[in-house]
């Protein structure tokens, strides 16, 4: 053959190596104009499964359309969701928690996979925030939050009710106070549309902490799901992505320990849900914050409960956006001293350069307090600790008139037993209700505990019992509950060893959980102990092996630390 004939062959540049890339993008309806811009996702929890999510999926349209008009090409993309309030009291709860990993898996995953440059997470129902957080801290691309939102309250004989009301009111149809008939009124009143459970309750208590903390839009978290506000934070958000990626700011630059200083300090204010101290911490841990319960104690000590929120209040979410919303709440706590106003924000700019034009609170609201009339002198939610949560508990004391209580053990080992013992009316006023084998691996899944304690409010035993376990508790939660307790019994805490009769002491004013048995004993109980097997099929399997003590966050990919260290 003439050498002259021979095809010559060319050395491939970087630019056509990328041709089967493009080729793949063309057909979700890239342009050759969108292969210059920066590839922005959109991680949208949409889903039919809770009013939690259910327009979210029009919001990551917004998000987009923000991406868009700003120079970026935006990608939508989805994660999963489930629902608390309609796994509360069932088996399914036991899943609640691994959601927060799944979410921040799948979403680390698509971020990485397709190798994006950005991303905007929208979420809505309580572990969808912690969630995405945790996959912006393991991404380490340029990101922002958005809450889809909180739910418009219920109404019912002209009182606002929400679907604590509905838990609460199982008790007392049980007590015999109200019939099967209101009860259904309840049920069929409570939930009016979409958007997250309506209180200071998790999802509420999140969406606050994470604008506290700088990674979502001013103002955003308090902007109720059903108005054009939220849909403008949507769009908002996909502009400052854009702006985040050209300046250079990374989650890391935003999320400081002087952040999560300044979310403990909202969260305290506010009067938000022990979940937030499990959340908390897991960000924490994904960003390389160091962050512990004693920065939790710290700032308990020094900041008032200020807002008269549901459940231990009388008003909700959208209540606290009418009275200038969580930004003016900042503003005010900024004010007296009690925010750090030098950290970076998702805007680009310091949160004190954020609020400086911010609108204070509505002059005559009444959900605020001022700081010299506060609820409490110092934060709602107490650390505990002691010789039955070596490792500390959570307690959410807020509206509380007992904060402590001295009484014999009614022990289970599961909530299901436990619950059935309260509608048999076997647990009794003065009563310390135990119920373990709850915890992150022993559940698995650490499944909150709002039903049976709505149930005991609504019996009238909320301010009379004890209830304390190494589960969780939802943040409508309220009574005197604890949290959280660490170890776990499944890993040879303590409460593995406690027994019918014994004496506890629960003192949230000093921090205390005290198991009158002396130390002799209990290491007589531990020898005669073994654990359950652990759970060993599925998500569930996974998670049981994998998952660290609660006081560490119960996070699932600590690997180089010791998961299940006691505070001695």
């Amino acid at each position: 053959m003439n050498p002259d004939l021979r095809i010559k062959s060319k050395e491939i540049s970087e630019d056509s190596k990328r041709a089967p890339n493009r080729a793949m993008l063309r057909a979700v309806g890239f342009k050759d104009e969108d292969f210059k811009k920066p590839m922005i996702g959109i991680a949208s929890t949409w889903s039919e499964v809770t009013p939690c999510n259910i327009h979210i999926d029009a919001l990551a349209v917004a998000a987009k359309e923000g991406v868009q008009a700003s120079g970026g090409a935006g990608l939508i993309f989805n994660t999963i969701t489930v629902s608390d309030g309609i796994s509360m009291g069932t088996a399914g709860m036991r899943y609640s928690l691994p959601s927060r990993e799944v979410i921040a898996d799948s979403i680390e995953t698509v971020v990485g996979g397709e190798n994006l440059d950005a991303f905007v997470a929208i979420g809505g129902c309580d572990k969808n925030m912690p969630g995405c957080l945790i996959a912006m801290a393991r991404a380490e691309v340029p990101s922002v939050f958005v809450y889809g939102g909180t739910i418009k309250p219920g109404n019912l004989n002209g009182k606002d009710i929400d679907i604590v009301s509905v838990f609460e009111g199982v008790g007392q149809f049980n007590q015999g106070a109200i019939d099967e008939q209101e009860l259904k009124k309840i049920e069929c009143n409570a939930c009016p549309g979409a958007g997250s459970c309506g209180g200071m309750y998790t999802a509420n208590t999140m969406a606050s902490a994470i604008e506290a903390m700088g990674m979502s839009m001013p103002g955003s978290s308090s902007n109720p799901a059903e108005t054009e506000h939220k849909r403008e934070d949507c769009h908002k958000a996909g502009e400052a992505v854009f702006n985040l990626l050209q300046k250079g700011i990374y989650p890391k630059d935003i999320m400081t320990k002087k952040a999560f200083e300044n979310a403990i300090t909202v969260v305290m204010a506010l009067g938000g849900s022990t979940n937030a101290v499990l959340h908390l911490l897991a960000i924490a841990k994904a960003i390389g914050v160091d962050l512990n319960l004693d920065d939790f104690i710290r700032i308990q000590k020094r900041v008032p409960h200020i807002a008269d929120l549901k459940p231990s209040g009388r008003y909700v979410m959208q209540d606290l956006h009418q009275a200038g919303g969580v930004q003016a709440v900042m503003k005010l706590l900024l004010q007296e001293g009690l925010l750090h106003g030098d950290c970076l924000t998702v805007t680009g700019n310091t949160l004190e350069e954020n609020l400086r034009n911010a609108e204070g609170l509505v002059e005559g609201q009444t959900v605020i307090y001022p700081l010299s009339k506060a609820l409490r002198k110092d934060g709602p939610l107490v650390v505990l600790r002691g010789n039955l949560a070596p490792s500390g508990a959570v307690a959410k004391v807020s509206g509380l008139k007992m904060t402590s209580l001295t009484g014999p053990a009614k022990v289970f080992d599961s909530e299901e037993e436990a619950t059935d013992a309260v509608l048999k009316d076997q647990i009794l006023a003065g009563d310390v209700l135990i119920i373990r084998y709850e915890g992150p691996k022993g559940g698995p899944g650490m499944p909150e505990m709002l039903s049976i304690s709505g149930i005991l409010v609504g019996k009238g035993l909320g301010k009379e019992v004890a209830l304390l376990t190494d589960g969780r508790f939802s943040g409508g939660t309220h009574g005197l509950v604890v949290g959280h307790i660490a170890p776990e019994a499944q890993s040879g805490g303590p409460i593995a060893f406690v027994k019918n009769g014994d004496s506890i002491t629960v003192d949230s004013e000093n921090g205390e959980l005290t198991l009158h048995v002396a130390a002799e004993e209990l290491e007589e109980r531990r020898k005669s102990w073994s654990p359950p097997p652990l759970f060993k099929k599925g998500v569930l399997g996974k998670y049981a092996h994998t998952v660290s003590c609660a006081s560490a966050g119960a996070v699932t990919d600590d690997f180089t630390e010791e998961k299940e260290a006691v505070r001695l």
